[in-house]
């Protein structure tokens, strides 16, 4: 069966109470100044069953110009409205305004209560029903039936159940996103149960004994017990109105306009993008950055409106703009809101947020509005996309995507299966289900290309850039699992050439050229000269004291290419020169079966500065193996 909450609207004193009451037998005025004074003050709620077993969550609304906000938080979370107008008085004012309110918050389905039908004759009460089809012609109630009712004498109320049963029956079962989110309309505590809080059920569903977290003050707590329509359940579902109690937390830390969450999931923003109806009705233009009164779901916060694409907007217009909040607030892609004016306070406007976890958008680009009207006006796949771009090198994971489109989660997984297979989204993370743009990746995948070879072409001597080195120039703002999965794919693409910690393009080799090239040739030279007894690192720097800076990076390249052997940290020696000692010391093994350091140095000439070295040596590059005090070859 559908969830369906019903609400009421209308100017105050027009009997919406007093009809809640007639049908539910539940006075929704609980305030002692409430009944002092004969008005509604509070959000009052209630259930309703129909004849037929469908049963109504109720929200029994404010109706008094000064209580509008509480009248925006109660409408918040409806599907179907009555909107009551009292048949002695007709349209007022605040009949005006709430159905402006409905129709900003998307509502389609409502019918009218002509309420205190007992207090006029048939030719009067003819009169009103005319003016109030004309009054709702072009609005969403254009076609709605009007039920006259008198909840004092009970004439109409059965024709109005009827009316609320047809209505219900053409209510399509609402999108769900899957994320569990109840913004709070009401919070009081029970003697022995503590702390309780109301809403309605605007997505996914939560179970007695799960964590939740109140936003946006991020306080944790356990669910206590649930009911729904005065039962208690251990499941609410979206679409119910609900009360909870919570586990160790006090009344004070909440407040209306709070949301409660599971942990982690969603996240409180002070900017968002919208989408933004001017009504018509308002008698001069909004200026860029005016102070504005913005509601949605329970929650009212101060903020500020920036147009993206005008100075100022007219009466009856639309456009994109974004909000900067004074205050944090909950909202997801999709959500409907109303702007009121800061001083004096009327609905002047309102809309649907667009995305709620928006950058700081510069005027006048053609970029953002393009991006915008494809969130706002495009497909699924367009919408999911262009999010998809707008994380940038970050990416977004599943649950992100379903913040920031509103699309249900299952929606949002086959939408993302289509964007890898035609190349417009690399899947980055498939634990998180994390996705990135493949515009952005190609672009990194290029500047990282670029970086090694900029590096080569700095450092020509140098066999290639270090994997760290390149991790610190491109910048956190690319994560570890971004930055590796690039070098995978360059690498698996033969575009670069991993070494243990060296990135180098494939083509990369170390030439010497011009000067280096001479320096090279007289290292060179000097370390065959020597021989055997080849000159220290500290005397190769000395010989060359006026190239000093240069001959480190000549070394490397020898020791690199081989032309010079590195025997230890202070000896190297010219690579032929090696070669010949290695047949020299080789013959000798073969002929006497074995060696010792005097044979060694016999063979040599050498003193023990170098003796020790070179037979180490010629044990770690597997020549000979020590046996006992002397040494024999490893080959047999």
């Amino acid at each position: 069966m559908k969830h369906i909450v019903l609400g009421t609207a209308g100017h105050v004193d027009h009997g919406k109470t007093a009809l809640i009451k007639a049908l539910t037998g539940v006075d929704t005025d609980r305030l002692k100044e409430e009944k002092e004074r004969g008005i509604t003050i509070e959000l009052g709620f209630a259930s309703l069953t129909l004849p037929d077993g469908q049963t109504f969550g109720v929200v029994d609304v404010p109706g008094h110009e000064r209580f509008i906000k509480h009248m925006v938080s109660g409408a918040a979370g409806i599907d179907l409205v009555i909107m009551v107008i009292a048949a002695d008085e007709g349209v007022m004012p605040q009949t005006k305004e709430h159905l402006q309110i409905c129709s900003l918050l998307g509502l389609k389905k409502g019918l009218v209560a002509l309420t205190k039908a007992d207090l006029v004759d048939a030719d009067w009460q003819d009169l009103v029903i005319d003016d109030i089809r004309t009054f709702l012609k072009g609005t969403f109630l254009e076609a709605s039936p009007i039920v006259p009712v008198s909840a004092l004498t009970g004439a109409g109320l059965t024709d109005l159940l009827n009316a609320l049963s047809k209505a219900a029956s053409e209510i399509a079962e609402k999108s769900d996103a899957g994320l569990f989110r109840l913004p709070i309309d009401r919070v009081f505590s029970i003697k022995g149960f503590g702390t309780v809080v109301t809403g309605t059920l605007v997505s996914g569903n939560i179970r007695t004994g799960e964590d939740v977290t109140v936003l946006p003050h991020r306080i944790t707590s356990r669910i206590r017990g649930i009911e729904v329509h005065n039962q208690s359940v251990s499941l609410a579902e979206s679409g119910q109105r609900t009360a909870i109690n919570l586990q160790g937390i006090e009344k004070a830390t909440i407040a209306r306009g709070d949301v409660l969450t599971r942990p982690g999931t969603l996240e409180a923003t002070r900017r968002l993008d919208v989408y933004f109806d001017y009504l018509p009705v308002n008698e001069k233009k909004l200026k860029n950055r005016a102070i504005v009164r913005f509601h949605t779901g329970a929650s009212e916060v101060m903020a500020r409106i920036s147009f993206l694409d005008r100075d100022d907007i007219a009466p009856g217009d639309k456009a994109f703009a974004q909000l900067f909040l004074a205050l944090p607030a909950v909202v997801m892609a999709g959500d409907r809101f109303v702007i009121r004016s800061y001083s004096p306070v009327t609905t002047i406007g309102g809309g649907a947020v667009i995305d709620p976890l928006s950058r700081k958008h510069k005027r006048y680009s053609d970029r953002i509005i393009q991006e915008l009207d494809r969130l706002h006006h495009g497909d699924e796949l367009e919408q999911m996309a262009t999010v998809i771009d707008r994380s940038s090198f970050t990416g977004i994971n599943l649950q992100g995507l379903v913040i920031r489109t509103g699309l249900p989660q299952g929606q949002v997984k086959k939408r993302l299966e289509t964007l890898f297979s035609q190349k417009q989204a690399v899947l980055l993370d498939r634990e998180e289900i994390r996705a990135i743009s493949c515009k952005i990746y190609q672009d990194l995948q290029e500047k990282l290309f670029s970086d090694i070879r900029a590096f080569h072409e700095k450092f020509p001597l140098q066999e290639g850039m270090s994997r760290e080195e390149l991790r610190t120039k491109v910048g956190s703002f690319v994560g570890p699992k971004l930055f590796n999965a690039v070098m995978r794919d360059l690498e698996k693409s033969g575009r670069i050439i991993i070494d243990r910690e060296n990135l180098r393009l494939p083509d990369h080799r170390v030439n010497l050229q011009g000067e280096m090239e001479d320096l090279r040739q007289a290292i060179a030279g000097l370390y065959r000269k020597a021989g055997l007894t080849p000159p220290s690192f500290k005397e190769v720097m000395e010989k060359f004291a006026e190239q000093k800076s240069r001959v480190s990076s000549v070394l490397n390249v020898m020791l690199k290419d081989g032309s010079l052997i590195k025997i230890n940290e202070d000896l190297n020696f010219d690579q032929e020169v090696l070669a010949k000692l290695r047949e020299d010391y080789k013959n000798m093994l073969l002929r006497e079966g074995k060696s010792s350091p005097a044979s060694f140095k016999e063979l040599t000439g050498l003193s023990r500065k170098y003796i020790i070295p070179l037979l180490e040596y010629y044990d770690m590059t597997k020549l000979t193996v020590r046996s006992g005090e002397h040494r024999i070859l490893r080959e047999k």
